[in-house]
């Protein structure tokens, strides 16, 4: 026979699971307990002043509305503030005043008053500084066109030489039948009018859109006109220099209208021999 080892009874009273409490709280680290006890001196703890407690509810806070120039005010001090910054940044913008306006005379003599002959009428035409009008002689009810050149647009001196050189041009070519014949020019305060003969037949250009193609003789014969031009140009020192389907007019709507050049605005004279060939798209 062995021994046999018996262990403590169990009672009603729990005495096992005293002993048991007892062991495991022996075993545990000191951390622990000095974790317990500082989160028992925590909540323990009051604050020495407390926080006010408020009692009545906060007050309603209205914004007064700005009026309608303040808010206009506040809206354009910005832009102006930004309009400063940026001409600070690239400068003070200088204005030049035009040469136009500035020479005592663009026709360089004077003309009668334009107003006192003719009459202006409806547009017909826009360019890079004049507009073309339509224009009625009020001494005998003919109808012109006039070329109205705005002097301010006038900026340098070569533009104002520019405008001399086209009348006298002009008036170099009168008389022939495929030249636009000038009547008259005149100068007021602000402009400059040269008056033509009126081409009411349309532009080469819009006729060949219309007509969408041209025989080859109707072709050969708008070429003949054109070279014809050109000759009688050259052989009078003159260079057009801006011939387009744009710058011929037909005299009126009829298919056989003589055709007439326009827009002398670019040409130059030129003597033999002085003339180098040049080409946009050959430089």
């Amino acid at each position: 026979m062995g021994n046999t080892c018996t262990g403590p009874s169990i009672s009603k009273n729990g005495l096992f699971q005293s002993v048991s409490a007892a062991i495991w709280r022996s075993q545990l680290p000191d951390e622990s307990v000095s974790n317990r006890e500082s989160v028992k001196e925590e909540a323990t703890s009051v604050p020495e002043t407390p926080l006010p407690v408020q009692n009545k509810p906060p007050e309603q806070i209205t914004m007064p509305k700005p009026d309608a120039k303040q808010e206009a005010k506040s809206e354009i001090e910005p832009a102006q503030e930004q309009g400063k910054k940026r001409h600070k940044k690239h400068g003070s913008v200088r204005r030049v005043s035009s040469a136009g306006l500035r020479v005592d005379s663009v026709l360089q003599r004077e003309t009668d008053n334009f107003k006192e002959f003719f009459t202006l009428g409806r547009k017909l035409g826009q360019g890079q500084f004049g507009t073309t009008f339509l224009c009625v002689e009020k001494a005998t009810g003919y109808e012109y066109a006039c070329k109205s050149i705005a002097k301010r647009k006038l900026v340098t001196d070569d533009d104002v030489e520019d405008v001399r050189r086209e009348i006298q041009i002009m008036h170099h070519l009168a008389g022939h039948p495929n030249v636009i014949s000038i009547k008259g020019a005149y100068e007021d305060a602000v402009a400059v009018h040269v008056v033509m003969e009126l081409c009411a037949g349309g532009e080469l250009f819009d006729r060949i859109i219309q007509r969408g193609h041209y025989t080859e003789r109707q072709a050969a014969e708008l070429t003949r006109t054109i070279v014809g031009v050109v000759e009688a140009c050259h052989s009078l020192g003159v260079m057009h220099r801006d011939l387009k389907p744009e710058n011929f007019l037909f005299v009126n709507q009829q298919e056989d209208s003589l055709l007439k050049t326009i827009d002398f605005g670019l040409s130059v004279f030129f003597k033999p021999g002085t003339f180098r060939w040049s080409c946009l798209y050959c430089d």
